[in-house]
């Protein structure tokens, strides 16, 4: 690989999935799966709420639309948010290669730890992703605790 990838611009993506997930009524968190030369995979956002399915996080649904991968080693995987547990785990069971997150402010998933497990990982540190997500559980602080595996009853945010 010759050149750096424009993570700026992959993450231009994933902030597009979040706002049509928010659009939808649901959480504005966004992903996409890109090939180590840029070519876009695969693009989701978080659809828990509108489809009722707790699994289907903005990770998992880029993924899932990426389809089959001879492998994952090189891919990336950006996401407008500090992947959670869940989706941290998909990362390290499929060998994807790099990460990059728009913010790990408004909640810290497993980068660390992905990290110590040999992905690269990128924090972008983005201000829009920050405020859309912040925004946002500021004024649905049970669904989202509901999204991260918390007490549905805590008003409390991470």
């Amino acid at each position: 690989m010759s050149q750096t990838p424009d993570h700026r611009a992959m993450l231009a993506i994933a902030v597009e999935e979040a706002r049509q997930g928010l659009a939808e009524g649901g959480i504005p968190i966004g992903a996409a799966l890109f090939a180590a030369d840029g070519t876009l995979l695969g693009r989701g956002h978080n659809r828990r709420v509108q489809e009722n399915d707790p699994s289907v996080h903005g990770e998992t649904d880029a993924f899932r639309k990426a389809g089959r991968q001879r492998s994952y080693r090189d891919t990336i995987m950006v996401t407008t948010l500090s992947p959670c547990w869940y989706c941290s785990g998909l990362v390290r069971q499929f060998g994807i290669g790099t990460v990059v997150m728009g913010e790990a402010v408004n909640f810290q998933g497993g980068h660390d730890w992905l990290r110590e497990q040999g992905v690269e990982v990128v924090d972008l540190d983005d201000d829009e992703c920050i405020r859309m997500l912040g925004d946002w559980i500021a004024a649905n602080p049970h669904v989202w605790n509901e999204d991260i595996g918390e007490d549905g009853d805590c008003d409390h945010a991470h």
